[in-house]
């Protein structure tokens, strides 16, 4: 396929801008899907969400390691959070090709909304670091956590890694800046699976997944360097600045 210079360069401006939210609360996915439909609307979805994982996944995976050095990541419930994504992810790309995505969006919608007016009314909510699980506890909310947004994240995506922080948050006791760390290396393990399907059953672009693979880095040492320099009360900020925007968009696609 070839591709215009102006299209690259929409695909590479879209995906600094997708790496840098990402890298902070998520929803990248919000910025470069969009792009990718718009610049290609005769390709198959499939194809398209496969180049978005490629791309997604290198800048992910580079605010997954910037945020390792620089804070104490929770591998306890990090580690049977990714296996169980990188399990769930690979199905939920598979039920991509016969599963009706807007099945998803009512759901979707009502549980943006719950952790937004959650997150608004509760002003402390994400501000301390206190871990409350451990032992066995921990891994299975972890891995029940990671498996069911993990499906989400193969199948659909927009929103996982603000799900995964508000849920981090909320269950074990995290502030937003760990909870994003963490949102991070659950999101390399989803995207790995979900591209081990797509990329073998030929679903992606190479030349576009390449440039916007570049671009996203970009994004995500921008973005990573902002929230480890203004802490959690920068990244609560943005998560809920995002997640109005992911309410908004559902809401325009259910109605209108």
């Amino acid at each position: 396929m070839h591709i215009e210079a102006f299209q690259l360069s929409a695909l590479a401006l879209g995906a600094f801008f997708a790496g840098f939210i990402d890298s902070i609360v998520g929803g990248g996915a919000l910025i470069q899907v969009p792009v990718l439909f718009s610049i290609f609307p005769h390709e198959a979805p499939a194809t398209l969400f496969g180049t978005n994982k490629i791309a997604s996944v290198f800048g992910t995976g580079n605010a997954a390691w910037r945020y390792a050095r620089r804070v104490s990541m929770p591998w306890g419930t990090i580690l049977p959070a990714a296996l169980a994504a990188f399990a769930c992810s690979y199905f939920g790309a598979m039920a991509l090709a016969w599963l009706p995505r807007e099945l998803l969006r009512p759901m979707i919608l009502s549980m943006l909304i719950g952790a937004t007016v959650y997150t608004f009314r509760n002003k402390e909510f994400g501000a301390i670091h206190r871990p409350r699980l451990g032992g066995a506890r921990e891994f299975v909310y972890a891995a029940i956590v990671g498996g069911a947004l993990g499906f989400y994240d193969g199948f659909f995506g927009p929103g996982m890694g603000s799900f995964l922080i508000f849920l981090f948050i909320r269950f074990f006791g995290f502030d937003f800046l760990h909870a994003s760390a963490a949102s991070k290396a659950i999101n390399v393990a989803s995207n790995v699976a979900a591209i081990s399907y797509f990329v073998p059953n030929g679903f992606f672009l190479p030349l576009a997944a390449t440039v916007m693979a570049s671009a996203n880095i970009g994004g995500s040492f921008a973005g990573t360097h902002l929230a480890l320099r203004h802490g959690s009360g920068f990244v609560r900020q943005v998560f809920l600045a995002v997640v109005s925007v992911l309410i908004v968009k559902f809401a325009w696609d259910i109605f209108f």
